[in-house]
């Protein structure tokens, strides 16, 4: 299958589970995961259209950004070491993997100096899997709060994985629970402006989260395929 077909399907399944919810499809964006594609890969999906670009890895993505960098949009979607936000900042417009002070610190210190805000979705682990990275539900508010002086830092939305399901149905009460810890939230005034987006759902499971309230999935496999050892 080629990208163009792998595209076209993806954006036909988007619209199928907009259309079970009642939901807009210009209001889902398509993050292009590229972390395990070639260079060449990247440039396809770039000239295809697919302006969002998600890398995982500075290691991996570094090459990748050298050479593309100037074009499209980029999202740094794996965990964040606080020693590398000096790789990554001023280059991804967005980092969906806030899930502690002493990043958010570093973030906004890197920010401050460079004179440009950073977009931040706050991580949460909502399965309570000791696998996975996040804050808890429960430690958002405090959390809010105790970067609520750090003006370079926006959080814009949370962003949450689910666990991997054989049937993406078993999915959806992890996502129906980062859509209402946002709507709790929202309704606290924790932020300067409300937190709109929602960062879940990927290759296995995009439709259910999309169904539950997703504004952003973030697609590898299905999208742009995997090629092993680029």
């Amino acid at each position: 299958m080629t990208l163009q077909e792998r595209i076209a399907g993806v954006n036909e399944r988007i619209q199928q589970a907009c259309k079970a919810s009642g939901r807009n499809p210009s209001d889902v964006h398509v993050i292009a995961v590229t972390k395990y594609v070639s260079l060449n890969m990247v440039a396809s999906v770039l000239e295809a259209s697919m302006e969002h670009i998600g890398e995982s890895r500075w290691q991996d993505a570094e090459s990748k950004w050298e050479a593309l960098g100037d074009q499209g949009i980029w999202h740094f979607i794996g965990h964040l070491q606080t020693n590398k936000v000096r790789d990554v900042i001023g280059k991804f417009q967005y980092i969906h993997s806030l899930d502690r002070l002493s990043l958010a610190q570093e973030l906004q210190r890197k920010a401050k100096t460079a004179g440009i805000d950073v977009n931040v979705f706050l991580q949460v682990n909502i399965s309570g899997e000791d696998s996975k990275y996040g804050l808890t539900p429960e430690e958002v508010p405090d959390f809010l709060r105790s970067i609520s002086d750090l003006d370079h830092v926006k959080v814009i939305g949370l962003m949450t994985m689910a666990p991997f399901e054989e049937d993406p149905e078993l999915t959806r009460p992890v996502f129906r629970g980062l859509r209402e810890l946002r709507d709790e939230l929202n309704q606290q005034a924790l932020t300067p402006q409300p937190i709109l987006e929602l960062s879940m759902g990927m290759s296995n499971d995009f439709e259910v989260a999309i169904e539950e309230g997703s504004t952003w999935v973030r697609l590898g496999t299905v999208l742009v395929g995997h090629e092993e050892g680029s």
